[in-house]
């Protein structure tokens, strides 16, 4: 969902608000192939309702940068928030491998970085 956020947060202008987006993005693009590797190490597949996270994150993205540049960024505040949740929550509720622990505690690390990088720009203090 954050790769679709991030995405239709972009604009055409050169700046570096849009090259920070991208930079997020990218990141993003990693945690999702991370736990790709992951699912099919495990002997999953991805979801067949993960399109569904694709729509909400567009909407979530575009609907953002319509209402401009705070909204971005508090949209991003809110949505990695929550991914840092999340990953304590699965960090403290799975007896995970060593190395599946290693990613969960990388992309959680990455997800606080973009927390403590867009309240620096919003302004707003606070870990």
């Amino acid at each position: 969902m954050a790769v679709n956020i991030y995405l239709h947060q972009i604009t055409k202008e050169d700046s570096e608000h849009n090259r920070q987006l991208i930079a997020a993005m990218c990141n993003e693009m990693t945690h999702l192939q991370d736990f790709q590797v992951k699912l099919f190490e495990y002997g999953w597949r991805p979801s067949m309702l993960r399109w569904a996270y694709w729509i909400v994150g567009s909407a979530i993205g575009f609907l953002s940068r319509l209402m401009g540049r705070r909204a971005v960024l508090r949209a991003g505040v809110w949505v990695e928030a929550k991914a840092v949740r999340h990953y304590g929550e699965l960090l403290q509720t799975i007896e995970w491998d060593e190395e599946t622990r290693k990613v969960v505690e990388k992309n959680r690390s990455d997800e606080q970085a973009h927390v403590e990088r867009w309240r620096a720009l919003l302004g707003v203090g606070g870990g």
